[in-house]
């Protein structure tokens, strides 16, 4: 991993060099002091590219002079472009310098927290999970050791990263989880992985099936009654506040892997349901951001983790299981098995912890995908206070979410004939109705429990390169949610 450094603006003697430029910008700084060094080269060779400073924009200036290798500019786009635009920067850079075994960045201009942002972005972009790689050529291998963040006020842009960097470390543990194959990630293993909280203060504590039954889980038990791995569900509690603060709650799907059960998926793609735990992972890398930050709040994370597979045991279209509410569900569709999942896991957590709110996270429908792509995550919620908050956290951190409609006529779908309802209400609006199913399990008899459902399913994983997301598992939702806690819910 790339150590990231703050350090006083000095020009370097070797290496790339980063200029993060506004739109109507002048070379000031090191970019003056290196333009100087090289004779005006590096002022020609942008005016000759056409860099103008524009947010996303990025020139390449090979051997300028003065003992550098590269300068590479990066556009911020209009003049205080604020957090959004020095992490676009900075994810920009990224790939444009990873060929260099050190780099500076000259960001004298921006303020302690962007230029904490910026960092930020260059971390997170330059993730990669290269476990499994054996025969990795030296030309495909990363190179950047070193970046220097050269800032005026060094104390300032360290205190403004280190929680940054904590949150760097959360992201950085879902996606670790999301990537890992299904052969070696499978419930148990995913819940030892959620032991390793423990040395940032987390307590942690696994239920396994006998728990689980006394608990009334019948609706997780006969998901997981079709593999050879055991379910598990996992407690993580971190306690920022005092004692007596009622605590936030975050629940994950974690379905370690999902070939559909009996209702069997098609093979194609099949490989890519190894990270139908995404939710789970989310849950499990916000909770090691907030201890790792020491969030000044009370949390408690629950994931629900089992393999759905088809043996000769496996939970059968037709069957009837009774949940932790005591509510029987006919099960449809045996691939319908997230909701499940979530449905006692839920239930639990609002009558154990009675928290100030839950939010779930789950790939739960492929509908939402079709609906709203990969550009959003649809979000489903009884309460418009945190709709608003979570809305409001996505569009901050670059982590969108869409509200999606609730309501009587769509529930009405889930009506069974022979159970209190069925796991599926039909093709139409389905992840709605997935939505519909959940709410039957947030318990409004002592009053209302605010809760919202993020699906997803379309933005777990990335098909290419984003700003601050490399191809492959994106964590999306543990900044999201992050930033939900630091807004509105600590102190």
């Amino acid at each position: 991993m790339t150590d990231i450094l703050f350090v006083k603006p000095v020009l370097p003697r070797a290496g790339a060099l980063v200029l993060p430029l506004a739109e109507g910008f002048t070379l000031d700084g090191l970019a003056k002091q290196a333009d100087e060094a090289t004779g005006g080269a590096i002022s020609r060779g942008l005016e000759a590219a056409g860099f103008k400073g524009k947010k996303g924009q990025a020139t390449t200036l090979w051997a300028p002079g003065g003992h550098l290798s590269r300068v590479v500019a990066v556009g911020l786009g209009a003049p205080g472009g604020g957090m959004g635009a020095a992490e676009a920067a900075g994810g920009a850079a990224l790939p444009l310098i990873a060929s260099e075994v050190e780099a500076t960045v000259a960001a004298e201009s921006l303020p302690a927290e962007e230029a904490a942002g910026l960092a930020l972005a260059l971390r997170l972009r330059g993730y990669r999970f290269d476990r499994y790689r054996t025969k990795e050529s030296a030309e495909d291998k990363p190179k950047l050791v070193r970046v220097t963040i050269a800032v005026p006020d060094v104390a300032a842009a360290k205190a403004a990263h280190a929680p940054l960097s904590a949150i760097a470390d959360g992201v950085f543990l879902t996606r670790d989880l999301v990537s890992e194959p299904p052969n070696v990630l499978y419930p148990a293993e995913m819940a030892e992985r959620c032991r390793g909280l423990e040395k940032l203060g987390v307590t942690v504590e696994v239920l396994g099936p006998a728990e689980m039954e006394k608990l009334g889980f019948g609706a997780l038990l006969g998901v997981a009654q079709g593999s050879a791995r055991e379910a598990r569900m996992v407690v993580m509690q971190w306690k920022g506040a005092a004692d007596d603060a009622q605590p936030v709650a975050f629940i994950g799907k974690g379905v370690t892997f999902d070939t559909g059960g009996i209702s069997i998926k098609p093979a194609g793609g099949m490989e890519d349901m190894k990270y139908d735990m995404a939710g789970a992972g989310t849950v499990i890398g916000l909770m090691a951001a907030l201890a790792g930050r020491k969030a000044k709040v009370n949390a408690v994370g629950l994931v629900g983790l089992v393999e759905n597979m088809p043996s000769h045991n496996a939970q059968r279209p037709g069957d009837v299981v009774t949940t932790c509410s005591g509510q029987t569900v006919e099960v449809i569709n045996t691939d319908a098995e997230g909701r499940l999942v979530l449905a006692d896991v839920l239930w639990y957590a609002q009558h154990r912890f009675k928290p100030r709110f839950m939010v779930d996270l789950a790939t739960l429908t492929g509908a939402i995908v079709v609906a709203l792509g990969h550009e959003h995550a649809g979000m489903f919620s009884n309460d418009d206070t945190l709709a608003t908050q979570l809305s409001g956290a996505g569009q901050a951190v670059g982590e969108k979410v869409w509200r999606m409609p609730l309501g009587e006529a769509y529930d009405k779908a889930l009506k069974s004939d022979i159970a209190d309802m069925k796991n599926v209400g039909g093709r139409p609006g389905g992840s709605i109705t997935a939505a519909q199913f959940l709410q039957r399990f947030i318990d409004t008899k002592d009053g209302a429990m605010p809760w919202a459902h993020l699906d997803i399913a379309g933005t777990a994983w990335a098909s290419k390169d984003g700003a601050t997301v490399p191809k492959g598992a994106t964590a999306f939702g543990v900044r999201l949610l992050d930033r939900l806690v630091a807004e509105h819910y600590e102190g």
